[in-house]
C-alpha cells in the first residue's frame, strides 16, 4: 500500500511447508492499538519463502525493500484469485486472505511511520504522499471488513478482489512516480531502508506474540 511481510514454518513432505497461522499470529488481543483476527492454516513452497526472506536481506535500499513487499503481496493476490476461480472452500481461502491483510497492515505501518515522514522531510511531492495516505486509509477500511466476514459470505471474494485492485493502483503510483522522486531527493534510502527492515521485524515479532499493531 502505498503498498506490503510473511510466515515462518517447518519443512514438510514433498517440498512444502505447512504453516499454522495460529502459531505465528495467535488469537489477537485488542489493546489501544490492537485489532483481533482469526487463526487458520495454509501452505506454501519452501523455495518461495526462502526467496522472499532473501529479498528483505538484500534490499537495504528503502524503495527496494518496499518493492519486495509489493511483489510478495501481488503473488498472494494471484494465489487467492486462483482459489476463488476454482471455488475453493472457505477453509482454503480464508487463511490466504488473512495473510494478505496481515502483510498489508504491517507494510502500511512502516510506510506511514517511517518512509512517508522521511520523504516529506526531504521535500518529496506532498500531493503524492497525501494521496498515498488516503489510499492506505481506504485499504485499511476494506481490510477491516474482510476480517469481520466469514469466507462463505457472498461478498467475501469480491472484497478481496477489490482490495487487490486498490493495492495494484497504489503500487503503480508508488513505483512509477513516488519512488523515483524519493531516489532523486536527499533521502538517505539505505538508512531509511535499515529502519524499515528493523521496524517490520519488530511488528512481526509483536504479532507473533498475539498483538497486531494497527497503523
Amino acid at each position: 500500500m502505498s503498498r506490503r511481510c510473511r510466515r515462518r514454518a517447518r519443512r514438510g513432505a514433498v517440498g512444502l511447508q505447512r504453516v499454522r497461522l495460529s502459531s505465528i499470529f495467535p488469537p489477537l488481543v485488542r489493546s489501544p492499538n490492537v485489532a483481533s483476527a482469526p487463526t487458520h492454516e495454509t501452505t506454501m513452497p519452501a523455495n518461495q519463502r526462502t526467496a522472499r526472506v532473501r529479498d528483505r536481506r538484500v534490499a537495504t535500499d528503502a524503495t527496494e525493500l518496499l518493492c519486495a513487499d509489493h511483489r510478495e503481496v501481488r503473488g498472494l493476490f494471484a494465489e487467492y484469485a486462483k482459489l476463488a476461480r476454482a471455488r475453493a472452500a472457505g477453509s482454503e481461502r480464508r487463511p490466504l486472505a488473512e495473510e494478505i491483510c496481515t502483510l498489508l497492515t504491517v507494510h502500511a505501518a512502516i510506510e506511514e511511520e517511517i518512509f512517508y515522514r522521511e520523504a516529506r522531510a526531504a521535500g518529496v511531492d506532498a500531493d503524492l504522499l497525501d494521496e498515498a495516505e488516503v489510499e492506505h486509509a481506504a485499504a485499511k477500511d476494506l481490510i477491516a471488513q474482510i476480517r469481520e466476514l466469514d469466507a462463505g459470505d457472498a461478498l467475501y471474494d469480491a472484497r478481496v478482489r477489490v482490495l487487490g485492485e486498490y493495492v495494484g493502483h497504489h503500487v503503480a503510483e508508488e513505483e512509477g512516480e513516488l519512488f523515483a522522486k524519493c531516489r532523486a531527493s536527499a533521502m538517505d534510502l539505505h538508512a531509511v531502508g535499515a529502519r524499515l527492515a528493523s521496524r517490520q521485524a519488530e511488528l512481526m515479532s509483536e504479532m507473533s506474540e498475539g498483538m497486531e499493531v494497527v497503523p
